[in-house]
């Protein structure tokens, strides 16, 4: 058994993992997180443009055109040194960002790549967070978005006390002002079908699709991805704040908080908080489930290009 040493992980870099998509994925992912048929900047290929949190799920999906087998694809990932055996079925999704440098092409083509390395390990005594960067680049080396992850591995041990080793990280969300109500509040509606839906952009975890381990996790029965949950929240405050145009949002990232059920309610609330680079509007906001009453997504910032919505 390799030495554990957690300090030894933080800066390990994965083989680049090769990633490709076309028109129909990217107008399938829009509405994994929500698209409705009115949303033509997203859905209709006659006045489209790539919705900007796309990058995420080619963590799972890669290059791949077909139904992938979930645990031969996660079980496969390369380990880094010092790190302990972590159960898949402990692993929760802790937080997501991405920060979009250039616009997306319609279809990658050949050549595209995702790279990643670690840049945080924590210990506590729940367990420990890893936290990985993923930069994806074009056949030429162009850098087109920035992602952070972290998961949450419940019950795992090293130290067996407090350990904390980072080398980058993500912006933080500023606090909810206390004195103010939201100057945005948008309602969706998942469907129960939501989860159906998105798992064709690449996540096959059966968590998401049969009813018998979603009772075996203690949820009851199906829940949503957490990511699919992200995009409701990117349309959310696109929507609202740049005027549903895709090329408005420049950064946006979330904590999860708790699970959504294909058919809940949500409701997201958010807050002008100054301004953000590069001529941006920065904003707080949080997701809640209305059909349980908690939030979903917490700690949000994002950072986005104000305007008004435009017609069709």
């Amino acid at each position: 058994m390799s030495e554990i040493d957690l300090g030894k992980a933080v800066g390990h870099q994965d083989p680049d993992i090769p990633v490709a998509w076309n028109q129909r994925d990217l107008i399938l992912y829009a509405l994994g997180i929500g698209a409705k048929k009115d949303d033509h900047s997203l859905v209709n290929d006659n006045s489209w443009a790539p919705f900007p949190t796309y990058p995420v799920v080619l963590m799972l999906k890669g290059a791949d055109q077909d139904v992938i087998d979930f645990k031969t694809r996660v079980g496969g990932k390369n380990k880094a040194p010092g790190l302990p055996r972590f159960d898949p079925n402990r692993t929760i999704h802790a937080t997501q960002s991405i920060q979009i440098l250039k616009p997306l092409p319609a279809v990658s083509g050949q050549g595209w790549k995702l790279k990643r390395r670690i840049v945080a390990v924590s210990e506590n005594k729940s367990g420990i967070i890893l936290e990985s960067e993923f930069t994806l680049i074009d056949p030429n080396g162009i850098p087109y978005a920035k992602l952070y992850s972290s998961s949450f591995n419940l019950g795992a041990k090293a130290t067996g006390g407090k350990f904390t080793k980072r080398i980058a990280g993500a912006p933080q969300a500023k606090p909810i002002p206390k004195d103010r109500q939201p100057d945005w509040v948008v309602k969706d509606q998942t469907t129960p079908e939501q989860a159906v839906i998105y798992r064709l952009s690449g996540d096959y975890n059966g968590l998401h699709i049969d009813p018998r381990i979603g009772k075996a996790a203690g949820f009851g029965g199906v829940i949503l991805h957490g990511l699919s949950t992200f995009g409701f929240g990117a349309r959310a405050v696109l929507s609202a704040v740049g005027g549903g145009n895709p090329n408005a949002l420049k950064y946006f990232g979330v904590r999860f908080t708790s699970p959504v059920k294909p058919g809940d309610a949500l409701e997201t609330s958010i807050w002008e908080v100054g301004p953000g680079p590069e001529g941006t509007t920065e904003v707080t906001f949080v997701t809640k489930n209305l059909t349980t009453g908690k939030i979903v997504l917490g700690a949000g910032v994002a950072y986005v290009k104000k305007q008004e919505k435009s017609k069709l």
